[in-house]
């Protein structure tokens, strides 16, 4: 009996630009967003639209950066994940009361660790896509 000529397996390449990741933590977000607005309180529209709108926006910029942002440079992206992640934080946090000075504190700080943790991985993971694996 012949042998059947063994075939390849295909690999499936993975994309890590979709849309699941970014949706999954926009609506965490957008979750975050409604019960912060609500203070306790039954739900109203107004909330409700807070989340939603909330978490759109995180979703598409979330979503933006990770599509495009291989573009920048290494502290400009940095830079684009930072001030991201300082706005949602310090937005999120002005719904529950705070004053601007500490909300706006909040999102600075938030801002400048993760621009440097960033830079950092950016810098430490430099063209490591273009090198060949080693057996």
């Amino acid at each position: 009996m012949a042998a059947h000529a063994a075939v390849p397996a295909r690999r499936r390449h993975m994309s890590t630009h979709g849309w699941a990741g970014p949706v999954t933590i926009g609506v965490l977000y957008g979750f975050y967003a409604e019960t912060n607005a609500r203070h306790g309180g039954p739900l109203a529209l107004s909330q409700l639209w807070i989340g939603l709108v909330s978490a759109v926006v995180l979703a598409v910029a979330i979503h933006a950066l990770r599509r495009y942002g291989h573009t920048l440079p290494r502290l400009p992206r940095a830079a684009a994940w930072g001030a991201l992640v300082g706005v949602a934080v310090g937005y999120a946090y002005s719904l529950t009361n705070a004053t601007v000075f500490s909300s706006s504190g909040l999102g600075l700080v938030s801002a400048l660790v993760t621009t440097v943790a960033a830079h950092y991985f950016f810098y430490t993971h430099e063209g490591t896509a273009a090198r060949p694996a080693t057996r």
